[in-house]
């Protein structure tokens, strides 16, 4: 921790970049039955960048959120094997989810919105496949109203035609 003095002549501790000290301790993360403790999750905070001035300079407030899944006690493996199939495309080499978000301007904020989408995203992983649809025939009575359609359709067309004088 490093102590700043203030305008005024007073001080405040305030804790390293990048740090959880300031940050309220969850309770892990809570997916379809499972529970993926805090010890499982890697934070790390960045400065976000982009318009805002000194504020946006000198505070970590974009949030990276790193979930390796084959490293984690709380999954079972047949769970890890569907998720590694499912999120190939967002793993990284190492086999892990990362998760980034910089869309406000407070870190809590984004540490938020980073856990919800994991979340989301292992709940849409987990999930079992849709069931494919079973493709079925149009019954009579729809192909006989198709067909109907069609000829008024088509009458209709041909009245508004002009007359043939030949």
């Amino acid at each position: 921790m490093t102590k700043q003095t203030t305008r005024d002549g007073g001080s405040h501790v305030r804790p390293p970049a990048g740090t959880l000290r300031s940050m309220p301790m969850q309770d892990g993360l809570h997916v379809r039955g499972v529970h993926i403790p805090d010890a499982e999750l890697d934070w790390r905070f960045v400065t976000s960048g982009g318009p805002g001035g000194q504020h946006a300079n000198r505070s970590n407030t974009a949030v990276e959120l790193r979930f390796d899944i084959g490293a984690s006690q709380a999954l079972p493996d047949r769970l890890k094997e569907r998720l590694t199939r499912r999120l190939a495309d967002r793993l990284t080499t190492s086999g892990e989810v990362i998760v980034q978000v910089a869309e406000t301007r407070s870190q809590t904020r984004n540490r938020q919105v980073a856990l919800t989408r994991l979340r989301d995203l292992l709940v849409e992983a987990t999930s079992p496949p849709a069931k494919p649809r079973r493709p079925t025939k149009p019954s009579r009575r729809a192909r006989q109203r198709r067909l109907d359609n069609k000829k008024r359709r088509g009458e209709l067309k041909r009245t508004r035609q002009e007359p043939d004088w030949r």
